[in-house]
């Protein structure tokens, strides 16, 4: 490619000139500013040594040896100790043809040599529906597995369910008292929205009861809580779980069951999946082992109150529980044998947790603790810390009902796109099945490209309304301009390729085959940082790119055979980087609209 070639010139150049040696590693180039001369910019700097010259004239006699000796070198020009080059057009043409020639261009493929990647997203609770929160944390996840295997990784992507504890016996409380046997089929209710309904209503019945019981007794909240009757019912059904009471296991088992078909449902229509799921109530137990063998060598140490802790001031971190006193474990405790059965499932040389920023230090004692215990990845861990994401009323609460559910949310980003796109005529002359099609990857793809486009790092404010604009950074004028093209490529009707060189290209031509060389770059950037935003404002600037192409240029209507046939390969190449960049994120592009 041209800037590998490029490089192997720069070293031939210095060696020429100021005999001297350099490494490949050691040529900086860059895209050069739009406000000079050229596509790409030799920073000079690291070449003074050896020249014992002033960065303009090192940068000038370097110029003048690629204008002399590098065949696609056109022209140069000098801006303090920064080389500006112009590279020749015959030579963009010949990495056209290249690009061309890989159908999947900047996407590596693993061997079963690769290192193994597990990421671990979604996490979420069985006594309510996905939401908002979940929406995010799935698709950055999903889209995080992509781009790990994109370069060259084997990847397993995993989903632990909190299928376990408190809040799970909340729901069947609720359930048992005030559910009258209602099921989802009774019901016509998704199973998880049935389950989220009945922690709703123990919340309800809780704050009521408490009210009632400060009122009566005239005491505190906190008070009142202590002797709520419904609190301690709840408490005792987990005990009984804890216990394997063959009555409370069987009505967890059943309301789960209902739980993970509403879940599975909820995943497709995200168009996210899982290679292996654990469950807390599988390995809780396992992680306890792992702890009390991690006390037999010393490495914690137990309380008076028979209480199990790690001690980390030596880490420059606290104390950190790891098994109460009545010996029930704790979250931490979970993640540890939730590590145990990974380890033992595969062969894992990094391990990536998808999980929001309010748990980092978590991650960062869990670690330290993986380490201890003797997992190879523990040390090198990577927790995906990624911040809020809120609708613009504000924050959302589960126990009190006020959450956006996923599968809402989904159902109205469909509807709003099927409305949106029928009124700017994008759907005319489709049949009932594909506008309906085209509505959902229009819809989904608004949702997933506004959250992805954002860097995880940062909370955010899904607004529905601007993610579905066909105008501006949004999915669905990314999609909008693959359909375009792939509308063009149809009315050419008939195969083309670059028969030859022999015509001028011009600057926005040379522009397009510049970002779309980039990709690769971009790819490997977003799996190094694991920063998939990246690939997304990517696939948003080669779009802008070539609308403004598209505007100043004929395609079709270009009497001029050979430039035809290229615009033709530089648009279908453009798409191909689209389909390719907006598959990274999980998201799909329509052949019409």
């Amino acid at each position: 490619m041209i800037e590998q070639q490029l490089v192997k010139s720069v070293v031939e150049a210095i060696q020429a000139l100021y005999g001297q040696a350099v490494e490949p590693a050691q040529v900086q180039l860059q895209k050069t500013k739009k406000e000079f001369e050229g596509h790409l910019t030799l920073v000079v700097f690291p070449f003074l040594r050896a020249s014992r010259k002033g960065p303009e004239q090192t940068a000038q006699e370097i110029g003048q040896y690629l204008a002399e000796h590098e065949p696609m070198v056109q022209a140069f020009n000098v801006i303090k100790g920064f080389l500006n080059i112009t590279i020749a057009a015959s030579a963009w043409v010949e990495l056209l043809t290249a690009i061309d020639s890989d159908a999947k261009y900047g996407i590596q493929t693993p061997t079963e040599h690769s290192p193994l990647v597990m990421i671990e997203y979604s996490s979420p609770n069985t006594n309510k529906p996905l939401h908002l929160g979940h929406v995010r944390n799935n698709l950055l996840g999903y889209a995080l597995a992509n781009v790990m295997e994109a370069n060259g990784n084997r990847v397993v992507k995993t989903n632990i369910v909190n299928d376990r504890g408190i809040h799970i016996c909340k729901s069947m409380l609720a359930w048992q008292k005030y559910g009258e046997g209602e099921t989802p089929e009774s019901s016509g209710k998704k199973g998880d929205h049935l389950i989220g309904d009945y922690y709703v209503a123990f919340d309800k019945h809780y704050k009521a009861e408490v009210a009632e019981i400060m009122e009566r007794e005239g005491c505190t909240k906190e008070e009142a809580e202590a002797k709520s009757p419904l609190m301690a019912e709840a408490r005792e059904m987990l005990v009984k779980w804890e216990a394997g009471d063959p009555e409370v296991r069987a009505l967890w088992q059943m309301m789960n069951e209902w739980v993970y078909a509403g879940f599975d449902e909820t995943y497709k229509m995200m168009g996210v999946d899982f290679d292996k799921i654990y469950y807390e109530s599988q390995t809780y137990l396992e992680g306890k082992e792992k702890v009390l063998e991690g006390l037999d060598k010393g490495f914690f140490f137990r309380k008076e109150d028979g209480s199990v802790w790690a001690d980390l001031t030596g880490e420059g971190l606290d104390h950190k529980l790891l098994l109460r006193s009545d010996g029930t474990s704790v979250y931490m405790t979970q993640d540890i044998g939730t590590a145990k059965l990974r380890f033992q499932d595969y062969p894992i040389n990094k391990m990536i947790y998808v999980v929001g920023n309010e748990q980092n230090y978590h991650f960062q004692v869990l670690s330290i603790l993986l380490d201890k215990l003797g997992f190879d990845w523990g040390k090198d861990l990577v927790h995906f810390s990624y911040g809020m994401v809120e609708l613009p009323e504000g924050k959302m609460k589960s126990r009190e009902g006020t959450v956006v559910d996923a599968d809402d949310l989904m159902a109205e980003m469909i509807a709003t796109a099927r409305e949106t796109s029928k009124e700017l005529g994008k759907l005319d002359g489709l049949t009932a099945e594909e506008a309906e099609d085209i509505a959902r990857i229009v819809g989904l793809g608004a949702l997933k490209y506004f959250i992805l486009k954002v860097d995880a790092r940062k909370n955010m404010t899904f607004n529905p309304k601007e993610s579905i604009d066909f105008n501006g950074n949004t999915g669905p004028f990314i999609q909008y301009t693959y359909a375009r093209i792939q509308s063009i490529l149809r009315k050419a009707e008939r195969e083309f390729k670059i028969q030859n060189s022999e015509f001028v290209i011009n600057d926005k031509e040379m522009a397009l085959i510049q970002k779309l060389a980039e990709f690769p770059a971009v790819v490997k950037d977003a799996g190094v940082t694991y920063t998939p935003s990246v690939i997304a404002n990517y696939v948003y600037d080669l779009v802008k790119e070539f609308n403004q192409f598209y505007h100043d240029y004929s395609i079709l209507r270009e009497e001029d055979e050979a430039v035809k046939r290229f615009r033709l390969v530089l648009s279908a190449n453009v798409a191909k980087i689209i389909r390719l960049g907006m598959g990274l994120l999980g998201i799909e592009v329509p052949e019409r609209m």
